[in-house]
Formats: structure tokens, C-alpha cells, sequence
């Protein structure tokens, strides 16, 4: 009977322990039984969606040379057994829970690590079960088209003799960084913490692009700020949005790599793995210092767009208020005309109803009364509307 595998190993302080602790397990690994090719899919608990393989790459590598690709998770596994003093990569994207729970059973995951690889939307973190790390990445690209940032996560498992990357999104490409590892042999020879580098060096260099294309989109939100374009402030709001995203991502990677450097002498890392983390390590700060100025950048940025998006409002106001003064004293010289016009069309209709029986109809002087009354009316109107500046 093939004995279980234990749940954790013990970790060695000297360097390449990994290996020789896969050297210790040699054959003894067992196989999870795989399910049939035309077997019907099951569908997972968590996501609903049906299980279908999910591997994106497998390699098995010896002596920082690639010496088989294995086409399934069980392919991988019997080669890596036959090969105690090799490394599998294995890549998935998105994968279903069954293909997880394999690789739990066959590397000894920790059921906690395994239940965070299931469900996305992990913050960035770092931690050690018995001799295999897990890692939380956000990578980040900078999409041109819709000049907007896009985020992906990435889960590794980083053990004494693999590496398992979980990726959920389209970011990173880790094609590219398998293909530089395999032209460095050297460095792939060092064994899993060097492709726990390679992974790391390219999430922040992934880092590079979106921090140039928010400083590009921040130059471009000022201009439009201060040429009073109408939709700045949506787009304002919504860069600082992916700016608290970007700074969840690059903020805790900070502490995760100095942790990392922290345990150089405990775990034996190579010298030249240590001079790589730490210009990782120098570009992660560089990185978050540039996101928490975008930040800062962004809330000026608000702030003077609020404070003239205010005074072009009290200036519409003003402008508002004098066309209406203006408006009314306009208004007051046409009643104030009309009014003195309308005494003497008064007189006028009055006395040209032309009853027989009106008083002073036949008065000798009465037209030149009703003129004089008419230019009295007149005056006295005008004089008064003068007085109160309505003329």
C-alpha cells in the first residue's frame, strides 16, 4: 500500500533543500484518480460552471532544462515521480475545482491556500504553509482603446520540487516568462525561488505601462480641466477609482517582498536570487510612491475642478442676474412710456364717444381744455417715473 503523503513537509534551511526533500519522496507519490475523457463534466460548487481541463501549460524541468511537457495533471505527476530530482511548472487559468483538488491531494496544498485559489478577489498576501509558499499577486495592464486599467489575480504555489501558478484574468502573460526563464538555464537551475522571482519581476514590470498611461491620462484630465470640458469630473472619479485598486495591488506587495528578503538567511536563498528580489523589491516602492502621488494628484485634481466647476457657475449666475436687471429696466421704461401714452388716448376716447349730452360737448373752450389736460397728465407722468429712474 502506497503510504499518504503527509500534509506538510519540513523545510530546510540550507540551499536546494527543495530538491532533496522531492528526492526524499521519490516514487512514493500517488496518483488521484482521473476521471474518464468521455466522462460528463461536473459542475462546481463554487463558480456553476463545468469542469473542463483548464491547464494551460505543464513542464517538467531538470537542471534548468526542459525535459518533458506533460499533456494532463496525471501525465505531470507520473513524470514528476520518475524524476525525483526535477521541477514541474504547471500553468491554469481559471481552473475548475476538481483540477485544484487534485493538485491539493498530489502536492499537499493546505486546504485554506486551495479555498483561496477557488475564489478570486484575494487581497495581495504572502504566506507559508510548512515548506510551500502561497502568493497573492494583482497584476495590472493599461488598456489603450478604452484608457482604463485592467486588473487580473494571480495565485502561485511555490513548493519544494513545483510551481503552480492559478491565474484569474488575462494579466500576466506567463508564457513570456516561462519562455525567458528557459533561455537563463542558470537561473532556472536554481529551482522554484527562481521562478517565484520571474513571476514577481514581471507582475511589477506589467507595472511600468499602467503607471506611464495614468500619468498620460492625468496630463490629459488637467487640460481638460481648466478648458471646462463637461465630462472631466466622471473621468476624474473613475481614474481614482482604479488608483485605490492599483495602490491595493502594489501597497502590500511592498511588504510582501521585504518579508521575503527577511528570510534569505533562514531559508539559504541564493545570492543571486537576493540581489533580483531586492531591485524587485525597488521597483514595487518606486511604484507605489508614483500610485499614492497619482492619488494625491487626482484629489488636487478634484478640487480645483469643483473650485472652478463653482465659479463658472457663479459667473453664469451673475450673468443671469444682470440680463435680468437689465431686462427689468427695460421693462420699466416700456410701462413708464405706456402709462404716459395712455392719459391722453384716456382724455381722447373719452371725449370722442360723441353723446349729445356730454358735459362740455359745446363748451367754447372745451378742445383746448382736453389738450391741456392731455399735456398736464403727460407731464406730471413723466416727471414722476423720471424721478423714481424709470426714464
Amino acid at each position: 500500500m502506497t503510504p499518504e503523503r503527509p500534509a506538510h513537509r519540513p523545510h530546510s534551511t540550507r540551499k536546494h533543500s527543495w530538491r532533496r526533500a522531492a528526492e526524499r519522496r521519490g516514487p512514493e507519490r500517488s496518483t488521484p484518480p482521473q476521471p474518464p475523457a468521455d466522462a460528463p463534466r461536473p459542475r462546481s460548487q463554487h463558480t456553476g460552471r463545468p469542469q473542463g481541463p483548464s491547464v494551460v501549460q505543464a513542464a517538467l524541468y531538470r537542471d534548468g532544462v526542459r525535459v518533458s511537457s506533460p499533456a494532463t495533471l496525471a501525465e505531470t505527476y507520473r513524470e514528476l515521480r520518475t524524476r525525483p530530482d526535477g521541477m514541474a511548472w504547471i500553468g491554469l487559468a481559471r481552473p475548475t475545482e476538481t483540477e485544484l483538488l487534485s493538485l491539493a491531494a498530489e502536492f499537499g496544498l493546505h486546504e485554506l491556500a486551495v479555498e483561496d485559489a477557488m475564489e478570486a478577489h484575494q487581497r495581495p498576501k504572502l504566506e507559508r504553509y510548512g515548506d510551500t509558499l502561497f502568493v497573492v499577486l494583482r497584476a495590472a495592464r493599461y488598456l489603450d482603446a478604452p484608457e482604463e486599467v485592467d486588473f487580473g489575480e494571480l495565485h502561485v504555489f511555490v513548493g519544494p520540487d513545483f510551481v503552480i501558478t492559478v491565474r484569474h484574468g488575462a494579466a500576466p502573460d506567463l508564457s513570456a516568462v516561462r519562455h525567458r526563464m528557459e533561455e537563463d538555464p542558470d537561473l532556472l537551475r536554481l529551482g522554484p525561488e527562481a521562478v517565484l522571482y520571474a513571476i514577481l519581476d514581471a507582475v511589477v514590470d506589467g507595472y511600468a505601462p499602467v503607471v506611464a498611461g495614468v500619468q498620460n491620462d492625468i496630463d490629459e484630465i488637467e487640460t481638460e480641466v481648466f478648458s471646462g470640458a463637461p465630462e472631466v469630473s466622471r473621468r476624474i472619479y473613475e481614474l481614482a477609482r482604479e488608483m485605490v485598486e492599483f495602490q491595493r495591488a502594489t501597497r502590500p506587495l511592498v511588504g510582501m517582498l521585504h518579508g521575503l528578503m527577511a528570510g534569505f538567511a533562514k531559508y539559504g536563498t541564493d545570492e543571486e536570487l537576493q540581489r533580483y528580489l531586492r531591485d524587485v523589491a525597488d521597483h514595487v516602492t518606486h511604484t507605489s510612491e508614483r500610485v499614492d502621488g497619482f492619488r494625491q494628484a487626482l484629489a488636487d485634481i478634484l478640487t480645483v475642478n469643483a473650485t472652478l466647476v463653482t465659479q463658472q457657475q457663479n459667473a453664469e449666475m451673475r450673468a443671469l442676474a444682470e440680463a435680468g436687471f437689465e431686462q427689468n429696466e427695460e421693462i420699466k421704461k416700456i410701462s413708464s412710456w405706456a402709462a404716459i401714452l395712455f392719459a391722453p388716448t384716456l382724455v381722447g376716447t373719452i371725449y370722442g364717444m360723441n353723446f349729445d349730452h356730454m358735459p362740455e360737448l359745446h363748451w367754447t373752450f372745451g378742445y383746448p381744455f382736453a389738450i391741456l389736460l392731455m399735456a398736464v397728465v403727460c407731464t406730471s407722468l413723466y416727471f414722476i417715473f423720471k424721478r423714481r429712474d424709470w426714464l
